[in-house]
């Protein structure tokens, strides 16, 4: 009788489309981002923070955003990426890194990109080759456009 084998299967990552525009992007598309957060805009609300971001990035499989960055410039010397987000499901997939690094080719020309994160976080911001810096931040968690996060 012969013996059942077990075949390995490697299954494909899904295919990424990174986008430079927001056309199309309904708010149900950004839903669910903001993970562990304990407040966080809307997906109406951050759709509008994309739309009037300077510069704004979306990985999408399909027509599903899985991922976003947005920057804030004032087009000579400074840039700032408030926003990186990936779902739970596509992290270490690269996508984060791809996000950040067109923000970077993006504002190649400009003095400085900063970003703000959580110490846990800076080691991924490192291997982009960004460097930790003191920063100051005032947060004001009562504001009108959070709501607790799902």
């Amino acid at each position: 009788m012969p013996v059942a084998r077990r075949a390995r299967v490697r299954h494909a990552l899904p295919v990424i489309d990174y986008r430079t525009t927001l056309e199309g992007i309904e708010p149900a598309q950004v839903e669910g981002f903001f993970d562990g957060w304990p407040m966080a805009p809307s997906a109406d609300a951050l759709l509008r923070v994309l739309q009037t971001s300077t510069f704004a990035v979306l990985a999408c499989e399909d027509d599903r955003v899985v991922g976003f960055v947005n920057a804030l410039s004032d087009g000579v010397l400074a840039v700032y990426i408030p926003l990186l987000e990936v779902r739970a499901a596509f992290r270490g997939q690269g996508i984060g890194t791809e996000l950040v690094q067109h923000v970077l080719r993006h504002f190649a020309g400009t003095y400085m990109v900063d970003a703000v994160c959580d110490a846990a976080i800076a080691p991924f911001y490192e291997r982009l080759g960004m460097i930790r810096l003191v920063g100051m931040a005032h947060r004001n968690r009562g504001a009108t456009i959070l709501q607790p996060a799902r």
